[in-house]
């Protein structure tokens, strides 16, 4: 009798159970899209823009391997290895080095947010996009913004931020050494002096120059430093290398009120990437992270003076066949030039949109416009890590001549 009536009460409730998975799947009423019932198709492109850059098969494999657990033994060791591997790449013994998971734009407000204090005074040099963002994300969390503004290609002399620095006692001052939608790598060597005589931290955006053009956070007294994983590094985007020293620690270790950002938080972000705390925060991107340190160990192989004596010798090559084919390079002076991103003026009476788009379809050759400010100044041509050879520079060459040859050209 008790198992008659235990068999009629399980019956009831499969019964029950499949009445409602049935209205639940008939209640699907949008159909799989047909996109998703094709295999996913991705064309070869030659990645001569600003970045993202074409990544090199090795860096492919690494990213490929098998995921494991982000808070296991193994993981923690890779991370270490990486931490090592950002620390050789910014020429700093800093303990507090890590990569974010996200890109350069995810540094750099980690920056902002961890070091600044709603009230506090933020001094921000714009010459091109990057000193913009900064502004604005400063400006969000409740900074009181002042900046120094010239125009894309222009540079700050020392003298120029000193009188700001004095002016505005900011407790924090950035400057963008990689200005890729300029083509200009600003110079840095007292900057760091400068704002060590005025209690201010300096914060410096390398996402663009980092392991193409010399930089050295220590012996330039950088107090933050960020970069991004796709560029001269070569890994796919959604990493971004930064680094801490022990003012920067003091600074964002003591403050009054919390950070603006949960996942930004370096109370947090500490614990997981320098103290190796077994304590969940998020979960990092694991394959994103083998890439990463695959990235760094390829530029610990070849060495830093390699990497920038390619890079220098591959744009002053490029360089000298863009003038050759009667273009004008944007930035005059060449001690300023950016060796990874070279801008080019856009040439009398022709469209620039028109000659990326027919080097595109012609070529497989991506190049783009400008960024922000420099929208409709230049066409910039990246050629970085991996890409960063002669070979691909004359493939760059080629498709500019055949897209000048082909595309009209207009009077007036």
């Amino acid at each position: 009798m008790l198992f008659q009536s235990l068999e009629c009460s399980f019956s009831c409730k499969s019964a029950t159970l499949g009445l409602r998975i049935q209205r639940a799947m008939s209640s699907v009423n949008i159909p799989p899209p047909e996109c998703m019932l094709r295999p996913l198709e991705v064309p070869y492109r030659y990645l001569f823009g600003p970045g993202p850059s074409n990544v090199p098969p090795r860096i492919l494999a690494a990213g490929a391997r098998p995921i494991i657990g982000h808070l296991h033994t193994e993981m923690y060791e890779i991370m270490n290895d990486i931490k090592r591997g950002i620390q050789y790449a910014f020429q700093t013994n800093n303990h507090m080095t890590l990569a974010m998971s996200g890109s350069g734009h995810t540094a750099m407000e980690c920056a902002v947010f961890n070091t600044v204090e709603p009230g506090e005074s933020v001094l921000v040099s714009i010459n091109g996009v990057w000193g913009e963002r900064v502004a604005e994300i400063a400006e969000r969390m409740g900074a009181k913004v002042h900046t120094m503004v010239k125009s894309p290609g222009g540079y700050f002399t020392t003298e120029e931020i000193e009188k700001a620095l004095a002016k505005h006692k900011p407790v924090l001052f950035f400057l963008t050494h990689g200005e890729s939608s300029a083509g200009l790598a600003h110079p840095v060597d007292n900057v760091g002096d400068l704002c060590l005589r005025h209690n201010c931290l300096f914060l410096v955006d390398s996402v663009a120059s980092l392991g193409a053009s010399p930089l050295l956070m220590d012996q330039q007294k950088i107090d933050i430093l960020y970069t991004g994983s796709q560029k001269a590094l070569n890994a796919p985007p959604g990493t971004a290398p930064i680094s801490f020293n022990e003012r920067a620690c003091h600074k964002m270790f003591n403050r009054k009120i919390k950070p603006v950002s949960y996942l930004l938080d370096m109370t947090h972000l500490s614990n997981y990437w320098v103290r190796m705390h077994v304590l969940y925060h998020h979960t990092g991107p694991v394959s994103g992270f083998f890439a990463l340190r695959e990235s760094l160990a390829i530029l610990a192989e070849k060495g830093l003076e390699n990497s920038w004596r390619q890079h220098r010798e591959v744009a002053e090559y490029l360089w000298k066949g863009i003038e050759d084919l009667g273009l004008k390079l944007f930035i005059k002076d060449k001690d300023l030039r950016l060796p990874s991103v070279t801008t080019i003026a856009i040439p009398d009476g022709y469209d620039w949109k028109e000659l990326l788009a027919y080097m595109m379809k012609h070529h497989q050759v991506e190049m783009t416009g400008g960024l922000g400010p420099s929208i409709g100044m230049v066409i910039r041509v990246g050629l970085m890590g991996y890409n960063c050879s002669k070979f691909n520079a004359d493939k760059a060459l080629t498709a500019l001549a055949d897209a000048l040859k082909h595309c009209p050209k207009r009077r007036g």
